[in-house]
């Protein structure tokens, strides 16, 4: 039992989407971030997920340490499983376990957005953080510097 009230209490906590903080990465896309693991207090992590037409986004990649799921809103961006590319559509839903290889981009000629849904809500936006500030300043990553920052945000990449 994570709650051992019996009343309940006042708690819940709402955010507008102008105020939710907002990053731009180099392609163009925009990430929201809904809810992060801080605000949950560590459940789930939430983010929002706006790509421009044809924008690259993750290479096949897993993770040791949470789960990572995704919803479509609009457009039809291409989710890899593992094993092949493949384009969804409005209301598709993925779920990666810890371990499942995955990756996602927007081929088509339309923007799309989906959301992204972290358990545990770990602090994925210092990961978000990093690849912004890259493609602002255009800084040069070497091979040892991609590999630390995979490993400060368990990214395993593998394709």
């Amino acid at each position: 039992m994570s709650y051992a009230g019996d009343l309940g209490e006042i708690s819940a906590t709402g955010v507008s989407q102008a105020d939710m903080r907002t990053l731009l990465m180099k392609s163009g896309t925009v990430a929201r971030f809904v809810a992060t693991g801080s605000a949950t207090r560590g459940d789930f992590g939430l983010y929002r997920w706006e790509m421009p037409p044809s924008t690259g986004g993750a290479t096949g990649h897993f993770h040791r340490t949470f789960s990572e799921s995704f919803y479509v809103l609009e457009g039809n961006p291409s989710f890899f499983d593992g094993e092949r590319w493949a384009p969804a559509e409005p209301g598709f839903f993925l779920y990666v376990p810890r371990g499942g290889i995955h990756g996602f981009r927007n081929d088509a000629p339309a923007p799309a957005s989906f959301l992204i849904l972290f358990s545990p809500g770990i602090a994925r936006e210092g990961y978000f953080e990093a690849l912004a500030e890259i493609g602002a300043t255009s800084r040069k990553m070497s091979k040892a510097d991609w590999a630390d920052l995979y490993a400060r945000f368990d990214q395993v990449m593998v394709e």
